[in-house]
């Protein structure tokens, strides 16, 4: 990408959330919530994932 593309797109989602913000913001805020959450799950999930892996070299 161009950096004149990756500049625009970065307008048009910073115009997008805060459109979003203004029209429904508990939405924007649950939407957020949600997110934080399922990605505090992954991470969770991930390095338990790593330390059994590690702790399967030591066995």
């Amino acid at each position: 990408m161009t950096g004149v593309l990756k500049k625009g797109m970065a307008v048009l989602v910073v115009v997008f959330i805060g459109f979003y913000m203004f029209t429904d913001p508990s939405g924007l805020a649950q939407t957020t919530k949600d997110g934080a959450g399922a990605l505090w799950q992954a991470l969770t999930t991930l390095f338990a994932a790593l330390i059994d892996f590690i702790n399967s070299f030591k066995s």
